[in-house]
């Protein structure tokens, strides 16, 4: 028998195709599932370093002064210091987000923060910010001054003992008068 009378001639234009579909349509699945694994977690806090700064890293007890600003997710300018001059705060006592990203930078650094709605405000967001939005900084640590929540514990107990109120007391740096941010 010949090659050209055989009783079934193959077929292979069909089964090669879908050979090529169904291999093309693992890589895709496979691609994409790459891609989903890889790609940053917005629900995460992020810490980009513009320009890393010097000394130890800031401690949750220790006051700082910072230039900022706060985007919220469409881009829209919030809050900022800017024409006001560094605004302090004591580094624990901010949102929950914003205090641990604090313990990632150090005097002079320049950062990109991302905040999630739950890390931030939250559904309690001040007026004017949509509830639940995640918040993006740019930061800039001017000044830090180490265990100022301490030091500010320590002249409140003092005039408080004294008997007076907002009376400085000679040799303390007057922390007490940083925000809460809260």
């Amino acid at each position: 028998m010949s090659v050209s009378t055989l009783a079934h001639p193959p077929r292979h234009g069909a089964a090669l195709t879908k050979f090529w579909v169904g291999t093309g349509v693992v890589v895709a699945v496979g691609v994409g599932l790459a891609w989903v694994g890889t790609s940053p977690a917005r629900d995460q806090l992020e810490v980009q370093t513009l320009e890393p700064g010097s000394g130890p890293l800031i401690q949750p007890v220790d006051g700082v002064m910072i230039d900022y600003e706060l985007h919220l997710p469409d881009g829209k300018l919030f809050d900022s210091n800017n024409g006001r001059g560094p605004q302090p705060l004591l580094a624990g006592q901010t949102i929950p987000g914003f205090a641990q990203a604090l313990t990632q930078m150090q005097k002079g650094g320049r950062y990109k923060v991302h905040v999630p709605a739950k890390l931030g405000y939250g559904a309690n967001s001040p007026p004017g910010m949509p509830p639940n939005s995640d918040l993006d900084f740019d930061v800039h640590i001017v000044q830090v001054v180490p265990n100022a929540a301490a030091m500010a514990a320590q002249q409140q107990a003092q005039e408080q003992a004294q008997g007076g109120e907002g009376q400085p007391v000679e040799g303390q740096s007057g922390a007490s008068d940083l925000p809460t941010g809260q």
